[in-house]
Order: C-alpha cells, then structure tokens, then sequence
C-alpha cells in the first residue's frame, strides 16, 4: 500500500516543501469558466478561442434561475484536466461556496490549531484565520472549470502540517506546551458525490490527533447575468461545520458568502491580442473573482457569533476585496443580529478589516491597535498526500478519469471529449437500470444523499475509509455498485 504526493509519484515519506510547492502553484479555483493564464503568463489567440466558445455556451442561459442544475456538457478543451472533487478539497462546478484548503484547521504560518487556546475568543479567531485561508485557491489559483462529478464517484487524501504555533492573541494553552518539539500533524479528507440532480457532494475532514473534524455538504446556486456568473451556495449547502471534539464538542457554523466570477469580457478583448497578464490587476483581462455580501460563523456553545461584511469593488477599485466584521456575545435563542451595525459596543469582543486577499487584522475594545491575525501573502495550500494508483478504486477520481486527463495533456481534444462522452454516457444507462428495476442508489461513504441540517454522517464504510487514511492504509474493497 503507496501514498504518493499530489502532483508527483514519490512515495508519502519523501513528500518535501518542495513537493507542496509544485502542487501548491499548480492549485486553481475552480469555476463555471475556461482556463486564463496569470502570474505573468502570456495569454494566447487559443484561450481567447476558448472563452469565446464558453461566453457563447454561457449565453444560452441569461434568465435560467440556477445553470448549476442544466444538463449541459463543455467540450474537452474548454475544461481544466482535473477531478472536479480532486480539486474541491473541497468543491462544485462553480467552487465559490466552499472551496477549502481543510488543512488549515490545524495549522497556518500565522496561527496554531483552532482547538489549542482555552480562550473562548482565541478559539473564535483561530476559525477565522481557517476561514480565510480556506480560500488560497481563489488568491493564488485561477478560473478553471474541473470534470463534472458523477454519483458516487469519490475523493480522499491526507495533509501533513506542523505543529508548532501560537495563538492571535498570545492567551494561555492547555493544549500544547511551551518549547514542546513540532512534528506533522495528519489531517484526513474524504468526499463522494452523493446525488447528481441536484449536483451535491458530502465531504468529511478529520484529524484524531487534535480532536477536530469538520463536514458538510458542497452544492451551488449559479447564475449567468450576462457580464459575470453570480455563485451562492445551493439549498443544501448550509456551511462548513467544524466541532472540537476536545471541547466538549463545540461545534462552529460557518456560513458561505455569494460570489462573482467576472471579467468574461474583458478576458476576450484582452486576449485577441498577445498580452502580458499582471495577477495583481484584475482589470488587465483576466478573470476575476469577487465577493460581495455577509456571512456568520457561530458557536451556540460559547454564545460567540461572527458578521463579516465583503464589501464589492468600488467605482475606483478603492474597496476591491475588503471585509469588515465583528466578533461578538449573542443568544443563541433570540438570534437577531444580521449587520454589524445591529451589534451593541457593549456586545463586542473584537473587529476585523482588512482584504481578504492579503492581510487580516484584528482590533480589541478599547484599544487603537491593529492586530495581524493572518497574511495571505506567503501562504501557499500543503500538497496532497493521495493513494498511489494501485490502491485507488475504480471510481476514485483520479483514476475515473485518468484517460480523460491524459488525453487533455496530450492535447488530444476529439479523443477526451470522446471519453468523456463514454462516461456520461454510461452513468445515464446506469441511472435508467436503477429505474427500471425501481432501485434507490445510496451513498458508500455518507449516510443519504442529503441532509436536512447539513452534517452529512458517515456510514461504516466511512469511517473506515477515513481510519485507513489515518493509519496509512489505502487498500479499499470494490463496491457492487461500480
């Protein structure tokens, strides 16, 4: 049984920084649209082809309420050659609502484990510091359109982190000692696509050592305007839910903002011509990515509540990717504070503003002084440690659609789209089967496709599933439904 580096076939044990480099630079966002090139790159008459083709298709669907749930599917060349649950880690077609890099609930370069402080308050900013670096994708990837899931196809890898720091606010720990040596951490992850009309995807992070999990439910609203593509969350997707077992099970809410996938025009104009991208000006012509709206993360247990505000870009760009929030005491029971300005100065523990591209700073009562609670800057995703190809099932992401891939690699268009028609194709047949024979098809790894409160559970398989990827063992046994 192999482990191997996402992005490389060596072995779990020789994962290095610079293997997590190279996967980390090659992370994208993942969105309803074609592949543009940033980070300098040279942006060619092929990519303007491309989204000509996807802005025509995206057309069709000005006035559709939600394009996320048409039947509808892309050409080879329009897509970016990678599992869309692979590339979830986690996340749908459009990957606004909840895209994450689930390592860092453990860990980031600027704060320790969320579980660690025995200070109600450090533990609020520890989630806020994962609830902006859930997002690198988004700051240090690109717009791409991943592989469309099909039911039951499934997902799972771990990470590997350190250990070694302090929490925002410098207050006591009973969870770490002081000079205590560092060693990696293993955070698990484990997603299946869990029904298909509508597209929603179950995912389940753990991490024993630290007692914290965190699960929930992948699905989204999208709607094309006409210049961009609006992205909310779907009817089943209620946020990320992450409990500190440690805690007494302390469980934190955290709801999804919506989210604009802009610049489709601009992203024409600019590449009917050879142009020089600069990642740090959207309005150079590549696509962009902007959010506009408030979200909460709470904790009926603590009586905590967190509003940030994204404020959209302004006419001058002045405001372009900035949020503002208050962490707060609420009651649970009588819930009424939606704005930060419904918050009573009595109520508030702390205040946060900054870009959520960059820097995030908080402010205690009281006081003028702005705390760093988190810089994206340095920051890059940890790569993923996944099952070597042997040990992967059949329908594994990675391995369902590895011709697919290759043929895209290869630049052999007619021949993936090809495959994949194959593919889709076959799960139709499969569907109409399970029809005719009045068969209901049920989930492995979570208990029904959906959840009426957004905690997916796991079935037997599950979590057995997630204890091999704890203990290092991959070998899975074949399901009578593949």
């Amino acid at each position: 049984m192999h482990a191997s580096s996402s992005g490389s076939s060596a072995s779990a044990k020789s994962s290095s920084p610079q293997s997590s480099a190279t996967d980390s630079t090659a992370s994208t966002a993942s969105f309803g649209a074609s592949t543009m090139r940033t980070e300098g790159a040279l942006v060619s008459n092929d990519d303007s082809s491309k989204l000509k083709t996807f802005l025509g298709i995206l057309k069709k669907f000005i006035g559709v309420s939600d394009i996320a749930t048409v039947r509808f599917s892309l050409p080879a060349q329009l897509l970016e050659p990678q599992p869309n649950l692979d590339g979830a880690v986690g996340e749908n077609s459009v990957r606004v609502a909840s895209g994450f890099g689930m390592h860092s609930l453990i860990a980031d370069k600027d704060g320790g484990s969320i579980g660690d402080s025995d200070d109600p308050l450090e533990r609020t900013l520890a989630v806020l510091r994962f609830w902006f670096t859930k997002d690198l994708k988004y700051v240090k990837g690109k717009p791409c359109k991943p592989y469309n899931s099909v039911l039951g196809e499934f997902f799972r890898c771990n990470w590997e982190v350190e250990d070694n720091l302090s929490p925002a606010l410098g207050r006591p720990t009973t969870n770490k000692a002081n000079n205590e040596p560092t060693k990696p951490v293993r955070v698990s992850y484990l997603t299946e696509q869990t029904s298909h009309h509508p597209p929603v995807s179950a995912f389940y992070v753990d991490c024993p050592e630290k007692g914290i999990s965190a699960r929930g439910f992948d699905q989204i609203s999208a709607k094309f305007t006409g210049t961009s593509i609006r992205v909310t969350p779907g009817a089943h997707n209620l946020g990320i839910f992450i409990t500190l077992h440690a805690r007494g099970n302390e469980q934190y809410q955290l709801t999804h903002p919506a989210a604009y996938l802009g610049g489709l025009l601009r992203g024409i104009t600019a590449s009917v011509h050879l142009v020089k991208i600069d990642s740090t000006n959207s309005k150079l012509g590549t696509l962009s990515v902007t959010v506009s709206d408030i979200c909460y993360i709470s904790c009926p247990k603590t009586r905590t509540k967190v509003i940030l505000h994204y404020l959209e870009e302004g006419w001058l760009g002045k405001t372009q990717h900035r949020v503002d929030g208050v962490v707060f005491k609420y009651d649970p029971e009588n819930d009424n504070k939606s704005k930060i300005k419904d918050v009573p100065e009595a109520d508030i523990l702390a205040r946060i503003e900054g870009s959520w591209m960059e820097k995030i700073f908080v402010t205690l009562p009281n006081s003028t002084d702005k705390m760093l609670l988190v810089d994206l800057n340095p920051l890059l995703p940890v790569a993923k440690i996944v099952p070597s190809e042997e040990d992967q099932l059949p329908n594994e992401s990675r391995k369902f659609w590895s011709e697919v891939t290759q043929a895209i690699h290869a630049r052999e268009f007619s021949k993936a789209t090809q495959l994949k028609h194959e593919i889709e194709e076959k799960q139709r047949q499969k569907a109409a089967a399970r029809i005719s024979r009045s068969e209901e098809w049920k989930p492995r790894f979570f208990i029904g496709a959906v959840t009426p409160v957004g905690r997916p559970s796991l079935t037997k398989d599950g979590e057995e599933a997630l204890r091999g990827l704890h203990e290092g063992r991959y070998s899975l046994q074949l399901s009578n439904d593949v």
